[in-house]
């Protein structure tokens, strides 16, 4: 009796390992212990909320719009005094704290909008390429490939000379040139997954093209979409930034971080300040969305065991 207790005593121990759950289960597990994701995703709610709420901040807050202009303070240098001055005003008096609230709205809508293009586009086209192939997956391989070896500068510049970039056209002209990515990753996965046993299964039983393609194969190949998606996002923010830079990009008075860097940049040694607010803004936007990017692959991936 004295044997069998001892026995129990040692054998059953309190189990601290982690019972085995599904793939999204893992990766919220993991992603709720992962601090710096995290906090680098706080930090883009953060400056999400901050530029749609810009007119309140404008109306209630600094009560200065972004296009008001006071050429009695021009290059004001930042000061507590005024809240309108909080980051100083440009060369005809603008406050820039302000114009930065309402750029951030149109850099980060560019981002996200122009990457949801992206990816349905890319997805769409990829799924299909993989899962049919034939005359279709040669069709679109050639676009690509053309699309591929068109440089995108040149393109752009055709674009800006015929129509004045806006922002509804400049997310529409960025999401139509830089799906092949995301087309040729997603088309190599169904590649591999159209011959697994759950999909023969599913043709087994009678099920259509679209339900494998939307219902068997596209959740396996979601959890790397959303890593690329949160990367692309970052790309892009960074690409609308060098295109309002070199002039092809949303044009003022509309503010973006780009053409805000674009004009202070003229003006450097008299008011740095006025360089260094957008350009810490898309650099801090753009390494939170790699670090999300790093974050979810990283919680995503199956083969990194789960302590």
């Amino acid at each position: 009796m004295a044997t069998t207790t001892a026995t129990v005593g040692v054998l059953a121990p309190p189990s601290l390992a982690r019972p085995s759950r599904s793939l999204w289960s893992n990766a919220w597990w993991k992603l709720r212990r992962d601090k710096l994701t995290i906090g680098a995703f706080i930090i883009l709610l953060i400056l999400g909320a901050l530029s749609l709420a810009a007119p309140l901040f404008s109306d209630y807050v600094f009560h200065y719009r972004f296009e008001q202009q006071d050429l009695l303070h021009t290059y004001e240098k930042p000061t507590f005094e005024n809240p309108a001055y909080l980051l100083g005003s440009d060369e005809i008096g603008r406050s820039q704290v302000v114009r930065l609230l309402y750029g951030g709205r149109i850099s980060l809508t560019v981002g996200f909008v122009a990457a949801l293009v992206n990816l349905t586009v890319g997805v769409s086209l990829g799924l299909s390429a993989g899962y049919f192939r034939g005359p279709l997956d040669d069709a679109i391989t050639w676009v690509i490939t053309t699309l591929n070896g068109i440089p995108q500068l040149y393109l752009l510049l055709i674009i800006a000379a015929l129509w004045q970039p806006g922002p509804l056209t400049l997310i529409v002209i960025i999401g139509l040139l830089n799906w092949t990515g995301i087309s040729l990753f997603v088309r190599g996965q169904t590649f591999a997954l159209r011959e697994r046993e759950f999909v023969t299964a599913a043709r087994t039983i009678g099920a259509k093209d679209r339900r494998i393609m939307f219902r068997h194969i596209l959740p396996n190949v979601l959890p790397l979409i959303f890593v690329l998606a949160a990367i692309d996002i970052g790309a892009i923010i960074l690409l609308e930034s060098a295109l309002s830079f070199l002039g092809l990009g949303i044009l003022p008075p509309t503010p973006t971080w780009g053409n805000l860097l674009t004009n202070a940049v003229s003006y450097f040694v008299r008011a740095w300040w006025l360089v260094v607010s957008p350009g810490v803004l898309i650099f801090l936007t753009v390494l939170c969305l790699y670090l999300i990017g790093d974050g979810l692959r990283d919680a995503l991936d199956p083969r990194l065991k789960t302590h």
